[in-house]
């Protein structure tokens, strides 16, 4: 039997292609029927997150030295902490491969996001990453930089690619099975890879979800075709069993869904008296994942999910048989997946999967060390440099808790962002601009008073370039168009409407003196007539305003179709400059009064 090529002895794990795995036993003593056990290692979501400080917490449910269920909220992540842990999972069955499932990249902090994620495409190779399926996030710099991702290279014009010397790109492999380039059936990337183990076949089989250009910049998908999700894994299924014979499938997609209170262990903690999800539950589950993976071919063994950041192992989602899993976000956890072989049929005969906390009192990988302290050396004298300061935590939807959202949707640092996007854009020579909409999925982070865990470059209470960079990743630009007080309308109700209705709602953030509520119980329209104003004057249908956005909605984004209808289009600051200039000018950072959006019912 051929056995893996070891790339270095930095990239453990990491193997060429599908050849084969080691034969069957797996360190596991020998089987009588010869089954042949295989591990998958399965992350998601990484979004750029190789250092310590900037992944956060996570929060799950552990038990004491009785039994009883305790509530832990610890610090988790950093893929220092995160290569050790796969390898020590490793150590447990010489069958393993480690693959993902879509957004390895993209929307990361300034350390790798400053370097067009360079850095995580190094931890990742040293991580011994092979196969991942791409996500939507890998699109957010076009086709052309994610070929870059892909094969290396460097571009000569922009002097923050290869930084660190000649970039060789990723040593894993992109799989893109229903992206093609429009009018053709040509894929981007390969639609599947297949690994031998023992003498069966395994097929992994990556995609992102149909709706990506929808989440992504339209200009960065321009020309590609994202096809039906069901329908291309099927008819995978079918080619590779009938020519392939492959028995074994392995969907790495970028879809997900969430669990939902109430959950089990409801009234066991004073906080949360709906109780908290499960790391490893599946409890009252809905999400866009749904109907897909009850739509695919019964074969199909495992569905690794993604997109969504939550937690969760379904050993039998929706009475399919179908192992379904997500391991949240920002390399916080591994997913196990255990699956059995029969050495005569081919076929799984069992299969399971556990969540893995990356905690940081594991030791650190010293390879991976000396990739995040190269890289946090390059970004440090911009990161570090301080912008400005603040009196308590203005956070976001993502931080855990996510405290001050309120229940109309409006996020506090949200509220911050849309300020410095009006602000920047308000002179006349600059557009002239009365009212700036900014897009919740494009808030990334808070603003937090206290240090966080490993982070470095600061005190308390300071706002470091860092910081404003995490808020704001994506480098998008800023626009200035006239929209007719009708349009401003249509924008609103396409907050939870058209394609929306089905993404479920995305909330607009909302400059200072514009106000408006809304009733989602309403049978049509939510908008209430008459409370859409600004500056406590009603916003006249008729009228013409000046209106600032980021050019992500500014191009139809998020569902936002009306935002290309503006008209006198103007450019301006690219977003991330707009709220590090707010930040200096309004210097220590207000907490935002969050009276702008009510919500009735």
């Amino acid at each position: 039997m051929r056995k893996w090529v070891v790339l270095a002895a930095a990239l453990v794990g990491l193997l060429l292609c599908a050849s084969a795995f080691a034969d069957p036993g797996n360190g596991k003593g020998t089987n009588k029927d010869n089954d042949t056990h295989v591990q998958l290692l399965a992350i998601n979501d990484f979004h750029g997150h190789i250092q310590a400080s900037t992944p956060g917490t996570i929060r799950y449910v552990d038990k004491d030295a009785s039994g009883d269920a305790v509530d832990i909220n610890a610090p988790a992540g950093g893929v220092e902490y995160l290569s050790t842990l796969l390898k020590q999972l490793r150590d447990r069955n010489s069958n393993t491969l480690t693959v993902g499932a879509g957004d390895m990249i993209g929307a990361s902090p300034l350390v790798s996001g400053l370097f067009h994620d360079e850095p995580t495409v190094e931890a990742l190779n040293a991580l011994g990453l092979q196969v991942t399926g791409v996500g939507n996030h890998e699109f957010d710099e076009g086709i052309n930089e994610l070929y870059r991702m892909q094969n290396g290279g460097c571009v000569t014009s922009d002097p923050t690619t290869c930084a660190a010397g000649p970039f060789g790109g990723a040593l894993y492999r992109y799989l893109a099975a229903n992206v093609v380039f429009s009018g053709t059936d040509q894929t981007i990337f390969p639609p599947y890879k297949l690994v031998k183990a023992g003498n069966a076949k395994i097929a992994f089989i990556g995609l992102t979800l149909e709706g990506t250009p929808l989440i992504v910049t339209p200009t960065a998908v321009q020309g590609l075709e994202f096809r039906p999700e069901v329908a291309t894994v099927n008819a995978l299924v079918h080619k590779l069993r009938a020519d392939d014979g492959v028995r074994t499938f392995v969907v790495l997609i970028h879809q997900g869904g969430q669990q939902n209170p109430p959950f089990a262990n409801a009234g066991k903690f004073a906080d949360q008296p709906k109780g908290f999800a499960d790391v490893n539950g599946c409890e009252n589950f809905t999400g866009d994942i749904t109907p897909i993976v009850q739509g695919l071919d019964q074969q199909v063994d495992v569905v690794v999910s993604a997109h969504t950041h939550q937690p969760y192992v379904c050993p039998n989602f929706a009475g399919t048989k179908i192992l379904m899993t997500s391991a949240a976000s920002f390399g916080r956890l591994v997913t196990s997946i255990d699956l059995t072989i029969d050495h005569q049929t081919k076929d799984v005969t069992a299969k399971a999967a556990t969540n893995y906390v990356v905690k940081q009192t594991l030791p650190k990988d010293p390879v991976e060390t000396k990739i995040v302290e190269k890289w946090e050396q390059l970004a440090a004298p911009v990161g570090n440099r301080v912008i400005g300061h603040l009196n308590q935590d203005i956070l976001s939807a993502r931080d855990t808790p996510p405290n001050g959202v309120t229940f109309a949707g409006e996020i506090p640092i949200g509220d911050v962002i849309a300020d410095g996007q009006l602000e920047s854009t308000a002179p006349s020579d600059f557009g002239g601009a009365v009212i700036a909409f900014m897009n919740a999925g494009g808030v990334r982070a808070g603003l937090h008073f206290a240090l966080q865990p490993g982070e470095v470059g600061r005190s308390e209470g300071e706002i470091t370039y860092a910081n404003a960079f995490a808020v704001q990743p994506f480098a998008n630009v800023m626009q200035v168009k006239t929209l007719t007080g009708a349009q401003i309308y249509t924008a609103l109700e396409q907050q939870w409407s058209g394609t929306n209705s089905v993404a479920g709602r995305r909330i607009l953030q909302v400059s200072h003196g514009f106000t408006y509520s809304y009733d989602l119980t309403l049978p049509e329209n939510k908008v209430i007539p008459g409370s859409v104003k600004l500056n406590a004057t009603p916003i006249d249908p008729l009228a013409s305003y000046r209106v600032a956005m980021n050019n992500f909605i500014g191009d139809g984004g998020d569902g936002f179709a009306v935002f290309k209808d503006g008209t006198d289009v103007l450019g301006g600051d690219v977003d991330l400059d707009a709220l590090v200039q707010y930040l200096m000018n309004h210097d220590p950072l207000p907490y935002p009064e969050l009276n702008r959006i009510t919500r009735l019912g």
